[in-house]
């Protein structure tokens, strides 16, 4: 490689991102929606829907599931699928944070600059949108377990580069799997599949553009860098994905809580679910160097690989 390789390369990079961020620009400008308006926020929750695939919750193929009634199984979808936009907004103020540092001060006629304010109004849009779901479907404010709150403090502040972008697109990833089941399945309340679709096609834009940083802010990473990074990606993976469905969705649910922990740790069919829903994202992961052995602990743990 000569010395003139190098800017070529790097100008090459550059306009590619610029071209990615103008797409996405035009993409968010002819198909954006606004959950105040798109979503039927006034007719009462009916309860004969679920609100969720209930292929999806953490007991389906249980022994407590079948014992459940068809009341008591649609009150528990109701209730992860509430606890599930909970943690959506958790880690929603978290990337918007990280993307904020990430672009303070850069060149703001940048479309890349310009992309990131879009998302980041995105993103508060989808977070009231979840919230008001959340009430609507009848569920006290989930929150992540003390230690999940404090880490995401520390992650929030500190985190940049590959392992910010990386671990924004972890958390989209793995509910966009998931919503694109709930907003075909005609089980699931109008409502939420309305939510679910408006998250879905607005986050196809935001997980592009994640992919896009990760692997731009790996070009030239050294291995030490790269291996610390790979891990750190993969605990935060671990607390997003942990953080999802919160214990007390059991309680509210009307179930015996221990037992349903017990036999939501031990269901491999929602293990499974988990696994094929992140085959995408660990391949791309596997294809950026950060599928490393510490790693892999994580997200063993997490059920996603």
């Amino acid at each position: 490689m000569t010395s003139t390789d190098v800017p070529r390369t790097a100008a090459t990079a550059g306009a590619g991102r610029h071209e990615t961020a103008q797409r996405l620009l035009d993409s968010s400008a002819m198909l954006s929606y606004d959950p105040a308006t798109e979503v039927d926020w006034e007719t009462p929750l009916d309860k004969n829907f679920h609100g969720a695939s209930p292929e999806w919750s953490t007991l389906y193929g249980t022994s407590y599931w079948a014992e459940m009634s068809t009341e008591q199984q649609k009150e528990l979808t109701r209730q992860e699928a509430a606890s599930v936009a909970s943690t959506g907004i958790w880690f929603e103020m978290i990337l918007q944070q990280m993307v904020l540092r990430d672009f303070y001060a850069k060149d703001p006629t940048d479309p890349a600059f310009q992309w990131a304010l879009t998302e980041i109004a995105d993103e508060c849009r989808h977070s009231i949108m979840f919230a008001r779901g959340a009430e609507k479907l009848g569920a006290p404010p989930y929150r992540p377990r003390r230690l999940a709150v404090e880490l995401g403090r520390v992650f929030k502040a500190t985190a940049g580069g590959e392992a910010a972008y990386a671990a924004i697109l972890v958390a989209e990833e793995v509910l966009d799997v998931m919503q694109r089941d709930w907003m075909r399945d005609e089980r699931v309340v109008p409502f939420v599949r309305t939510i679910n679709n408006i998250h879905v096609v607005e986050e196809s834009r935001h997980m592009k553009f994640a992919r896009e940083e990760t692997r731009e802010q790996l070009e030239g990473a050294g291995f030490v860098r790269r291996r610390i990074n790979a891990l750190v990606i993969a605990i935060a993976s671990y607390f997003i994905v942990s953080s999802m469905i919160n214990r007390d969705v059991y309680k509210n649910a009307g179930l015996d809580t221990k037992r349903a922990l017990r036999e939501a740790k031990a269901n491999e069919h929602h293990k499974a679910m988990m696994r094929s829903s992140c085959a995408g994202l660990m391949e791309f992961l596997g294809s950026c160097g950060l599928l490393t052995r510490p790693a892999l602990v994580f997200y063993k743990r997490a059920n996603l690989i």
